[in-house]
C-alpha cells in the first residue's frame, strides 16, 4: 500500500530525509500520557472480562457443559503419563516459567535496541509493556476468582494463587506470540513464517504442559491463552495504530549479481519513481546499480510526493521520451503511475516497496526491491488490464489491483501510514478490530446490460486481482489479463454468517477457474434471504449507495460517496514479468 495519497500529506515528517525522520522518532507516540490512560482503561476491561470469565465457570457456568467434563480430560491425562511425556512437558512448562518469560523478555528487548543503526525503541516497548500488563491481570484474577486446582496427582509444586487463569500460559501467550509479530513485521522470507509459526506453538505447548502435568483445569489455560492474547492487542494498538507513531522504513537486502551481457540504452531512456518514504538513499543505489547491470544507463530518479504520488511524475517521464518506468513504492503509487501509463505502451516495472504490493503479490513479482527490479528487468513484457473507476467526488482515474467501499475501507481509514512502517501488514490488522461494526451498507448493482440488482452488503471490492495478503484469496477467479473484472459483494449476518463467509473464501485459495455462473451464492446460515459471499464477473458495473460510503483505490482512502462506477480496461497497461519456466 502506498504511504502517499493524493491531497493528503503523510504527516508532519512524511517527505522528511530517512536521517531527520530518525533523530526525531519518539519512543512512545507524542501524546504519551493519552496513550499510557488509552492502555489503563483498556487493562482494567481486560481484567474485569478475565474475572468476570472466572467467576462465572467457579459459579452459576460450573454445572454446565463443557465444564461438567473436564475433571475427565484432567484425569485422562494423569493416565496417559510416560517417563518420555513428563520430561517433554516439563520443558514445556519451563518455556512459561517466570524467570524464563522475564529473562527471555530482558534479552529480547535489549537485542531490539542494540540493532545496529536502527534501535527498535517501539517494538522493545510494545513488548515488554505487554509481558508486565498480563502479569497484572493475572495477579488482580488470582485474587478475585479462588478456583482449586484440579484432583489429580500434581507433577510440580502449587504455588499460592488460584488454578484461574493459567499464569505460565498467559506470559507464554504475551512474550513468543508477541515476538511472533515482530518476526512477520521484519524477518524476510523464507524464514518469516516457520520462524512466526514456531512460536506462535511455544503457549499451546505450554497450555498443554500445564494440563498434563496436572496444574490447571483446560478453561483455565484458556483463560490464560486469552489474557496473552487480549494484553498484546491492547499495547499493539496503542503503539502501532496511533496516528503520531514516527517509524523508520525497514533496511533493504544488498543487490545481486548479474554477469549477462546486456544491451545498452540511453541515459534518460529509464525513469525511475519512487516514494522518498519508503525508498531511501542507499536503496535508491542499490536500484541504481541493477539497473546498470542491466544496461539502463543513466537513469533518472523522479521523487514522487504527498501531492502527487507518481502520476504527474510518470505523465512527464513519458513525454521526455522515457522508454521504460520503473516505480518504486507501494500499490497506491504504482496505480497513480499505471494511470499515466495507460494506453502508452511505455513499459512499467513494479518495484514493491510498500506494506501491502497487492499487484507484486499477485504477478509473483519476489518482495526484495532488488530482487523484483532483477527478475523484471530478465523478463518480458506482458499486457495487463486495468480498471477505470469514478463516482461522485472521485474523478475518472485507474486501478490496478482492488477498489471498493465498506468495511475493506474503513480499515483502510483507520490505519496510519507510518504504522505500517513499524509493523507492515499487521498495521491493518490492528486496524480492523476498530472498524468490526462499520454499519451494513444498502446498494443497488447493474453489470453490464443486465437488471438493476438491490443487495445490503458489509464490503464491495472491485477486483483486477484476486489474493491479498496472507495468501487468503477473496476472488479466486480474478486474472488480471482475462479482460474482465471480478466483484465480491460480501454480507455476513451472525456468527454462523461469518463462519460460512471465512470458510467459503478460504477454500477460494485452491481456485482459479472461472465459476461457469455469473455468481456464486453461499447462504449465510441465518434462515434469511440474504447470502455470506457473492462472486460476479462484469465489463462495466455501477454500484449505488443509500448514504456515503468509505471508499479506497488501490489501498488508499478517497473521498466519501454515493456512487462508484468501474470498467475494464483490457490489455491497457504493459508490464515487464519474470519469464516463467515450463
Amino acid at each position: 500500500m502506498s504511504t502517499a495519497v493524493p491531497g493528503r500529506a503523510v504527516g508532519a515528517t512524511g517527505n522528511e530525509p530517512e536521517e531527520v525522520r530518525r533523530s526525531r522518532s519518539p519512543v512512545l507516540p507524542r501524546g504519551t500520557g493519552s496513550t499510557a490512560a488509552r492502555i489503563g482503561v483498556l487493562t482494567l476491561c481486560q481484567a474485569a472480562l478475565m474475572v468476570g470469565f472466572g467467576l462465572l465457570i467457579t459459579g452459576p457456568a460450573r454445572n454446565v457443559w463443557p465444564l461438567t467434563v473436564e475433571d475427565h480430560v484432567d484425569e485422562g491425562l494423569e493416565r496417559i503419563r510416560t517417563g518420555p511425556l513428563t520430561a517433554l512437558s516439563y520443558l514445556g512448562s519451563e518455556a512459561g516459567n517466570t524467570l524464563t518469560v522475564i529473562a527471555v523478555t530482558l534479552v529480547s528487548c535489549v537485542a531490539l535496541l542494540l540493532v545496529p543503526r536502527l534501535p527498535m525503541w517501539r517494538q522493545a516497548v510494545f513488548l515488554a509493556v505487554a509481558v508486565s500488563l498480563q502479569a497484572l491481570v493475572f495477579l488482580a484474577v488470582t485474587e478475585s476468582v479462588d478456583r482449586t486446582r484440579p484432583h489429580v496427582h500434581r507433577l510440580d509444586a502449587s504455588p499460592p494463587t488460584s488454578s484461574y487463569t493459567s499464569g505460565h500460559t498467559g506470559a507464554a501467550t504475551a512474550l513468543y506470540a508477541g515476538l511472533a509479530v515482530l518476526v512477520l513485521s521484519r524477518v524476510r522470507r523464507p524464514w518469516r513464517w516457520p520462524l512466526a509459526g514456531l512460536l506462535l506453538l511455544v503457549p499451546l505447548v505450554v497450555g498443554a504442559s500445564r494440563l498434563y502435568r496436572g496444574m490447571h483445569h483446560p478453561t483455565d489455560v484458556i483463560g490464560g491463552l486469552a489474557n496473552g492474547a487480549l494484553s498484546l492487542l491492547i499495547v499493539g494498538r496503542a503503539l502501532f495504530a496511533d496516528g503520531s507513531v514516527v517509524a523508520v522504513p525497514s533496511p533493504r537486502t544488498g543487490p545481486t549479481d548479474a554477469t549477462a551481457e546486456v544491451e545498452e540504452r540511453e541515459p534518460g531512456s529509464t525513469a525511475v519513481i519512487f516514494n522518498p518514504t519508503v525508498t531511501g538513499e542507499a536503496d535508491r543505489e542499490k536500484l541504481r546499480h541493477i539497473l546498470e547491470q542491466h544496461g539502463h544507463r543513466a537513469p533518472e530518479f523522479i521523487e514522487t510526493t504527498a501531492d502527487d504520488p507518481g502520476t504527474g511524475q510518470a505523465a512527464g517521464a513519458v513525454r521526455s521520451g522515457a522508454r521504460l518506468v520503473v516505480v518504486c513504492g507501494g500499490d497506491g503509487t504504482v496505480r497513480a503511475a499505471a494511470d499515466a501509463l495507460a494506453g502508452t505502451g511505455v513499459p512499467l516495472v513494479v518495484v514493491p516497496c510498500g506494506t501491502g504490493n497487492l499487484l507484486a503479490r499477485n504477478l509473483g513479482l519476489p518482495l526484495t526491491p532488488v530482487d523484483a527490479l532483477d527478475a523484471a528487468l530478465s523478463g518480458t513484457p506482458h499486457r495487463l488490464d486495468l480498471g477505470r473507476i469514478e463516482g461522485d467526488g472521485l474523478a475518472a482515474t485507474h486501478f490496478a489491483a482492488m477498489s471498493g467501499a465498506g468495511l475493506d475501507a474503513a480499515m483502510l481509514e483507520h490505519t496510519d501510514a507510518r504504522a505500517k512502517s513499524t509493523v507492515g501488514w499487521l498495521a491493518y490488522v490492528l486496524a480492523t478490530f476498530g472498524t468490526l461494526r462499520t454499519p451494513r451498507m444498502r446498494l443497488t448493482v447493474r453489470l453490464d446490460d443486465g437488471p438493476v440488482l438491490h443487495r445490503t452488503a458489509r464490503m464491495v471490492l472491485f477486483a483486477n486481482v484476486g489474493t491479498v495478503q496472507g495468501g487468503l484469496t477473496l476472488l479466486p477467479a480474478a486474472r488480471p489479463d482475462d479482460g474482465l473484472l471480478d466483484l465480491l459483494i460480501l454480507d455476513p449476518r451472525g456468527p454462523g454468517g461469518w463462519m460460512s463467509a471465512l470458510i467459503t473464501l478460504a477454500r477460494g485459495r485452491g481456485r482459479s477457474a472461472r465459476p461457469t455462473t455469473l455468481d456464486t451464492l453461499v447462504p449465510d446460515g441465518t434462515g434469511t434471504k440474504g447470502v455470506a459471499v457473492e462472486f460476479r464477473t462484469f465489463r462495466r458495473a455501477e454500484l449505488t449507495f443509500a448514504v456515503p460510503q468509505s471508499r479506497e483505490l488501490d489501498g488508499d482512502p478517497v473521498s466519501h460517496g454515493r456512487r462508484l462506477t468501474a470498467e475494464v480496461s483490457p490489455g491497457a497497461l504493459t508490464v515487464l514479468l519474470p519469464t516463467r519456466e515450463k
